[in-house]
């Protein structure tokens, strides 16, 4: 069926908000270091950073609260409504973080509204997962899910360069001081601007079918009614998304710091490498989500599972030994693109598992627990290994938690074939 101009419209409509989205998560870890000083007192720049840090953190705990809370308002009051309401928040919280004044002005209040912003910049986060998978795939005509779905990641990725972009266009542009003082804020005053105007634009989008479909009468949303009615599927999307999840943050952010801490890289070359990596993984994941509407889910999600566990012990080995900058690309290029397997498909899958009623929190509630619990601590882990001296474990750790979502993947059905969405 070919796609119409309503369609893509829609999608192109839920892809920009998810871009903005990460666009300001990211922004705050790519600049942390240069306003830490403003939120905490003066003289101890490892407290600073710490206090930046935990912060960080909380958002990353309220992800799961916004993935419960935001799941069950786009279930009941439509996928517009909840990607309308996602942006918005995302918004609210750039909005603060730009204009707050600093610990020298107002105290304990600046980390305190730093704080309520992260938060509000989590439950935002936690609830877009869920809202834009739904949209997207619900929006997508059977023949081209796979495709079509696979944009949440490039946009994904896509916020991700673009807050990494913008630091360093700031950086470059403006001298340290001027950095330290107000330019920083310039990023999130970017970012909030960016989440009206796409704010505006969800308020227009069409609503899914699917939802439209759904009786007045149908049976609610909430915890205990999708576990009770899918508590086998609510426990293979935590584990995909635990294992999924591990493997795209060691590749990803992780591998950074890695190339830095283990591989002696200097800071602006593991960038660049690491800049050039994601943008190739970014365009690869609609080929891969072609091959998935070609081929099936089941059989990319098997290559990521197999494949990342035979390559992620040798992967890390021999970056760790590694000191040519194209040669660590090049390697860096192989788990990826095994991981893009997963990514490009894997809301799609996970929201082709429930049905219509409950379909936004289903994908987006044992998601934010898998990816919190395995994905949000993945840096921590690596780190304590390492601390530990035993860094090699942490290679052995990825491999172990990408098998246990390879078990699940072999329990999950052909979702292909059997999927819960409706063709319209």
């Amino acid at each position: 069926m070919a796609l119409d101009a309503k369609r893509l419209k829609s999608i192109i409509g839920g892809s920009a908000g998810n871009l903005v989205e990460w666009y300001d998560w990211y922004a705050y870890s790519s600049l942390s270091l240069v306003f830490a000083a403003t939120f905490f007192p003066k003289g101890d720049l490892t407290a600073q950073l710490l206090g930046t840090a935990a912060v960080f953190a909380v958002g990353f705990l309220m992800r799961p609260i916004g993935a419960y809370v935001m799941g069950r308002y786009a279930d009941t009051h439509g996928r517009k409504a909840g990607l309308a309401l996602s942006v918005g928040l995302m918004c609210a919280g750039s909005l603060m973080i730009a204009f707050v004044p600093g610990y020298d002005t107002i105290g304990v209040a600046a980390p305190a509204i730093l704080l309520i912003a992260r938060m509000i910049q989590g439950l935002s986060v936690g609830g877009e997962y869920g809202a834009s998978a739904t949209y997207l795939s619900e929006m997508a005509t059977r023949d081209r899910r796979g495709f079509w779905s696979s944009f949440q990641y490039v946009t994904l990725i896509g916020g991700q360069l673009t807050a990494l972009a913008v630091a360093a266009i700031l950086q470059a542009t403006l001298s340290k001081t001027q950095m330290a003082d107000w330019g920083w804020r310039i990023a999130f005053i970017i970012g909030a601007v960016l989440a009206l105007v796409v704010y505006v634009l969800r308020r227009r989008l069409a609503e899914t079918e699917a939802f439209g479909k759904l009786d007045a009468n149908r049976p609610k949303s909430g915890l205990m009614a999708l576990w009770k009615a899918h508590p086998r599927e609510f426990i293979l999307v935590a584990v995909i998304s635990a294992g999924g999840s591990c493997a795209f943050y060691a590749y990803t952010t992780y591998m950074k710091t890695f190339l830095t801490n283990t591989s002696g890289f200097a800071v602006q070359t593991g960038t660049f490498i690491m800049t050039a990596a994601l943008v190739v993984y970014m365009l690869a994941q609609p080929l891969f989500g072609l091959l998935a509407d070609r081929l099936g889910r089941k059989p990319m999600l098997l290559l990521f599972g197999f494949g990342g566990m035979i390559v992620s012990v040798p992967v890390f080995s021999i970056l760790a030994a590694t000191r040519d900058p194209v040669i660590a690309f090049a390697i860096i290029l192989v788990p990826l693109m095994l991981l893009s397997a997963y990514t490009s498909i894997s809301a799609l899958v996970k929201a082709e598992l429930f049905p219509a009623h409950i379909r936004a929190l289903g994908v987006a509630l044992p998601y934010a627990i898998g990816n919190a619990a395995f994905g949000g601590t993945a840096e921590y882990v690596a780190l304590w290994f390492k601390q530990g001296g035993i860094e090699s474990g942490f290679y052995w750790y990825v491999t172990a938690i990408i098998g246990a979502a390879t078990i699940a993947f072999l329990m999950l059905p052909e979702t292909k074939r059997t999927s819960l969405i409706e063709e319209d």
